[in-house]
């Protein structure tokens, strides 16, 4: 019942994440993330929050995205009601769609990418995604914006939106968790969101903050 993009920028080793639904909640539920270890998306008829954490859980101690995946989805009976995809810090992305999903379900790995879908008002919304990423040049989060409205252009999920997010992880940077839980324009209200975040006041403040690459980082001033 949901649309996402996972992408890894290879010049800075962010990971980057985005998704949207004609559900409630869509940042809370399927998105994780972890600059260590990779970003996921659990999503389908019946998300497991869990398939999200392990998956990262194996990516981080060593096995590749595909690997990844099939460990998590094989070992749960509940698997065909489900949807996962997956990015870890090398190689192709990974992506499984449990039959049981409602169509139309589609799913694009590549290196660096992963995207999915179900319950999409067609297949194209999942190649839309991806060429809206591919399209766009400026910051990661507006990248991932633009792949969530390019998506949204082709149909989305074929109930409508109701909730969107972005999510951003690096070594190097404070994580970027914007969430839309409910509304009835949840792109546009992501974007604002979006657009508050990249003021200079809040970005100044940002700077100042603890980062992987620096825990204990703090503002002096």
């Amino acid at each position: 019942m949901t649309y996402s993009i996972l992408v890894r920028d290879p010049a800075t080793g962010h990971f980057g994440g985005a998704a949207a639904t004609g559900s409630l909640c869509v940042g809370g539920w399927v998105l994780r993330g972890d600059p260590r270890s990779g970003m996921s998306a659990s999503q389908g008829a019946a998300p497991s929050t869990f398939w999200g954490e392990d998956v990262l859980a194996r990516m981080r101690a060593g096995s590749t995205a595909s690997d990844a995946v099939a460990d998590v989805t094989s070992a749960d009976h509940g698997r065909d009601a489900r949807q996962l995809a997956a990015l870890g810090a090398t190689g192709l992305g990974a992506a499984f769609t449990g039959k049981g999903n409602t169509p139309e379900m589609a799913s694009f790995a590549d290196t660096s990418l992963v995207a999915a879908g179900n319950l999409l008002q067609s297949a194209t919304v999942i190649e839309a995604t991806v060429d809206g990423f591919r399209s766009y040049r400026g910051p990661l989060a507006n990248r991932l914006l633009n792949s969530l409205k390019s998506g949204a252009a082709t149909g989305g999920d074929s109930r409508g939106l109701l909730s969107a997010a972005i999510l951003v992880v690096g070594e190097d940077i404070p994580p970027l968790s914007l969430r839309v839980d409910y509304s009835l324009q949840p792109l546009q209200a992501l974007e604002g969101l979006l657009e508050r975040t990249q003021q200079d006041d809040y970005t100044a403040w940002l700077n100042t903050v603890p980062v992987g690459a620096d825990p204990m980082r703090r503002d002096d001033g």
